[in-house]
């Protein structure tokens, strides 16, 4: 454990000073949190029309969204780890007495952590501090909120399992752009980047729910707003622990039948 330790804190050391690029990023954070607000509300007051979601909750959920973004995106990708792939760099990794996937996840994760640590305190005090409905609203109880936040790992290591998967296929594709326009856009719309799962008509959301991609930004944000209790809650955690499992594992798996396969010129 103590080499991860390592490989975590010289990564998450390193990503804690961009600091500037975490101003910007809590700038358009804000601006886009506030659109979004500015959006559903206009959509609140056109009608009648039952919402899934009351609007506290909704303004929950998207004020969490912003926050802890840099967990949940699956558009930011390590380059490095692309190009050594594509030009045979990764034959030095190889020659580490470190598991090549084991390392690049925590380097990918501490990443993250540290891009995380700088935004979302600026994003959540703020969000507290708005008028109601505006604002960032408490969990129900305690207790939710530590289920929250295991959620909330499990759901990033989950995203991160998913981008592992985009990292070894570059092995056999080379060009890793294609794999990835395709995973940004799948994960973007079904784990609820783009709208919340909970506005899915109810047939379609159901079969989504029983995707790796509800369980990743999704779940652990429902969590928190208080929409998903009880014995869905324990199923829904079951079933994200299943897929991180099983996601790590064919990760694994993979990359072993890919580094055995492995060609690296002049060597």
């Amino acid at each position: 454990m103590k080499k991860y330790w390592s490989f975590f804190r010289m990564r998450f050391l390193g990503s804690l000073q961009y600091r500037a690029a975490a101003w910007a990023g809590i700038a358009t954070q804000f601006a886009w949190g506030f659109m979004k607000l500015l959006m559903y509300r206009a959509f609140y007051e056109a009608g009648p029309a039952a919402f899934p979601m009351e609007f506290s909750q909704l303004a929950t959920y998207i004020w969490l969204q912003q926050a802890f973004l840099m967990l949940f995106n699956t558009w930011r990708y390590d380059n490095d780890i692309f190009e050594s792939i594509t030009t045979g760099g990764v034959a030095y990794e190889l020659s580490r007495p470190v598991p090549v996937y084991s390392m690049w996840f925590v380097k990918c994760i501490a990443s993250r952590v540290a891009s995380t640590a700088l935004r979302c305190l600026p994003v959540l005090v703020v969000a507290f501090l708005l008028p109601a409905p505006y604002r960032l609203n408490p969990p129900e109880s305690t207790g939710m909120f530590l289920v929250f936040l295991l959620s909330l790992a499990a759901a990033s290591a989950l995203v991160m399992a998913l981008q592992m998967l985009v990292y070894i296929a570059t092995f056999y594709t080379l060009s890793p752009l294609g794999v990835r326009i395709v995973v940004m856009v799948l994960s973007d719309f079904l784990m609820g980047q783009l709208i919340p799962l909970q506005f899915f008509p109810e047939a379609f959301r159901k079969v989504v729910e029983l995707t790796p991609f509800a369980a990743m930004q999704n779940l652990p944000l429902q969590i928190y707003c208080g929409t998903v209790a009880g014995s869905a809650l324990t199923q829904a955690l079951a079933l994200q622990g299943f897929w991180l499992i099983a996601l790590v594992g064919c990760g694994v798996l993979w990359m072993r039948r890919s580094l055995r396969r492995v060609v690296v010129q002049g060597g």
